[in-house]
């Protein structure tokens, strides 16, 4: 379900209900996630490698693993380390990034070619000191109908798909460390998604990584 945007301060503000709702479900055997893509990078956003799988073909420890690294966007400190950005308009038309954030996520990342420009154009972007790794998730969230009182009556009543990226440093041999920055997107507000919304992670306040802001906004 798509929700309309009002772009006043106040719609800004991110629920931690709404984060937590996606969170509770990033376990082993909870999780809902599809698929997980990725690319490894050298310091001056080159592509070393690229990886894509189905989420559940991993091993246990794998899934967990990486949906430590999934969960560190959504769990993180909203409205402090996870802020909500309206995408200008400007910033939705033929060929942007969002264009392109739309085409990978209605393919439920199974189209390859989208994600290698989605890997180029972020590392022409991206300043980095080391090798690093983009991270994306693919999940669909199956919203739970609830009656007027807010109690929860279990049937699926619409479903919030989404991706979550996460840029984390990686060694020599491709392991991955915490995330230094990451989005959600769409985001995610009252059981709907606002499609022209984007939620940016940052690690490290004192020192962000604009570089996502300049992508996107």
């Amino acid at each position: 379900m798509n929700k309309d945007f009002n772009t006043s301060r106040r719609s800004l503000e991110i629920d931690r209900e709404d984060m937590l709702a996606l969170t509770r479900r990033m376990t082993v055997k909870r999780t809902s996630i599809t698929r997980i893509a990725g690319a490894y990078m050298d310091p001056d956003g080159f592509i070393d490698g690229t990886f894509n799988t189905r989420f559940l073909k991993l091993s246990g420890a794998d899934r967990a693993k990486n949906l430590e690294i999934a969960r560190t966007i959504p769990f993180a400190q909203t409205n402090t380390n996870l802020k909500r950005y309206v995408i200008p308009e400007h910033s939705r038309g033929r060929e942007s990034m969002y264009q392109l954030l739309l085409g990978i996520r209605s393919s439920g990342l199974e189209n390859d070619a989208l994600l290698e420009i989605f890997y180029e154009m972020t590392g022409e972007k991206y300043r980095s000191d080391h090798e690093y790794g983009i991270f994306v998730f693919h999940d669909r969230y199956d919203i739970p109908a609830k009656a007027a009182d807010h109690v929860r009556l279990g049937e699926s009543e619409q479903m919030f798909e989404y991706l979550i990226c996460a840029v984390c440093p990686v060694t020599g041999d491709y392991e991955a460390g915490s995330p230094e920055c990451g989005f959600l997107f769409p985001s995610y507000a009252e059981g709907g998604a606002l499609m022209n919304c984007i939620d940016i992670y940052q690690s490290d306040v004192s020192r962000p990584h604009r570089e996502l802001e300049e992508i996107f906004l």
